[in-house]
């Protein structure tokens, strides 16, 4: 069978594994049959078998590891779910995660050490190599999610007095050097980067030329201890390939390459997501009682707020009495505001994540969300209006309900634009708790607004 069929009978026209195949595989670890298992996987892409790994049972993940042992390398776990490739470490010895983690480049080979057991992170550290272990130690020394844990110490630095000659004989003499790099930086003797230069420019130079008249001395260094998320703002607001990362001092510690960062920007929009919603890590293979403890707290915060609203309802349990309507309506009211909400909150906090809001435009987009509030409440406020005055036959409850839903979208514009904002002021995730704040004051406004003004304006008799 040749390479184009056999990826035929594996994945579908989305590049998925193919249910049939999973299946294939799962009948032959359930067998017993190690060997055909991994004839079956054999061929597969790191990315691919990592899927599949995660895609079976947990129960049936350690038989394909151990049938395909000698596929299971440095490219399938790091491309591997967080959660499924902790769980298989935890299945191997101290030596193998060792042997898996010295083919890696330093920043992959971190997070693979990093979740484990500090025990098990200390046997996994005694049987690297001096070289790799002092790498891998000074990587888990900087704080998690920072640009020190990100980073790859394989790079390459050249003198600026060298000329272009001088440095293609040493890419090419010198078998240690890492083979993947888009870049070679130009560094001073105390190992501070001056600039760079891309190898298309390299390649295209006679040998002649000076490196120092070939690099681009304007570059965009990268602190050791920043964090993560803002290291790939800087990617992405400066169209980068790679950037050096400097220490404290200054001196060249390593690199960042694109690659990283488009895990980085997928992994940081699915945690705000996430964090809105109060699900937690939200992954599928996380512990049952991970999940229950993530979400159980938000659900219990939500509770909390709740009662503020009801609170509300309960000032107004004689109004209500009088008029049964009105229990119809109010939430109408308190659920549009909420949705008004969200929605100015979403925008909020993705244009805080990506520096699009800042101390200096704050007011600006207050008012700006203001005015969209206006517009959105008047338009619904109009429509509700007049679709209750038709229902209940009550102009009045008509005109009571549309300024209601007018007030509360007003509030829900400001709360959505203001708690998120707050909340980053204060130095807290505003992904983190926005939606309850929020919620709890579209709900308690919106009964408060309908059922105050049912009652100041003698709706009720």
């Amino acid at each position: 069978m040749s390479e184009a069929e056999r990826e035929e009978t594996q994945l579908d026209a989305d590049d998925r594994l193919r249910p049939e195949f999973v299946r294939d595989v799962l009948a032959a670890l359930e067998a017993g049959d190690a060997e055909g298992a991994r004839d079956l996987v054999e061929p597969l892409h790191p990315a691919d078998l990592a899927d599949l790994f995660e895609l079976l049972p947990a129960e049936e993940r350690a038989r394909l590891a151990s049938a395909a042992k000698d596929l299971l390398d440095g490219d399938v776990l790091a491309e591997m779910n967080d959660w499924v490739r902790e769980a298989l470490i935890d299945a191997l010895d101290p030596k193998e995660v060792a042997d898996i983690a010295a083919e890696l480049d330093t920043d992959d080979a971190v997070a693979i050490i990093q979740d484990l057991e500090e025990s098990e992170q200390r046997a996994v550290l005694r049987a690297l190599d001096p070289d790799d272990r002092a790498a891998i130690e000074e990587a888990l020394s900087y704080p998690e999610e920072s640009a020190g844990r990100l980073m790859q110490r394989e790079l390459i630095a050249v003198p600026e007095h060298w000329t272009v000659g001088d440095v293609l004989d040493y890419l090419r003499q010198d078998d240690a050097l890492t083979t993947d790099f888009w870049e070679v930086y130009v560094v001073d003797p105390q190992h501070k980067p001056i600039g760079a230069c891309h190898l298309s420019w390299i390649m295209r130079t006679p040998r002649a030329v000076s490196i120092g008249d070939v690099m681009q001395r304007e570059q965009t260094l990268i602190p050791v201890d920043m964090d993560q998320e803002e290291v790939a703002l800087r990617f992405q607001k400066y169209a980068l390939i790679s950037a050096a990362v400097v220490d404290g001092s200054g001196r060249l510690v390593g690199m960042i390459t694109v690659d990283d960062i488009v895990h980085i920007i997928s992994q940081e929009a699915g945690e705000d997501i996430l964090r809105l919603s109060g699900a937690g890590d939200g992954d599928i293979n996380e512990p049952v009682l991970d999940s229950y403890r993530a979400r159980v707290r938000w659900l219990l915060s939500n509770l909390l707020t709740a009662l503020v609203a009801s609170s509300i309802i309960a000032l107004f349990e004689g109004t209500i009495a009088k008029f049964v309507a009105l229990a119809t309506l109010m939430p109408i009211v308190a659920g549009v505001g909420g949705n008004a909400g969200t929605q100015t909150m979403a925008v909020t906090v993705r244009a805080l994540a990506t520096n699009q809001l800042t101390q200096s435009n704050t007011a600006r987009s207050i008012f700006r969300e203001l005015r969209v509030a206006l517009l959105n409440g008047g338009t619904v406020g109009v429509v509700i209006g007049i679709g209750v005055a038709l229902v209940f036959q009550n102009p009045q409850l008509g005109a009571v309900i549309a300024t209601a839903m007018l007030t509360n979208i007003v509030v829900a514009g400001l709360a959505g634009v203001a708690v998120p904002v707050v909340l980053e002021r204060a130095g807290a995730d505003p992904a983190v708790a926005s939606s309850i704040f929020v919620t709890m004051t579209t709900d308690s406004m919106g009964f408060f607004a309908f059922l105050g003004l049912a009652t100041a304006t003698g709706l009720v008799g």
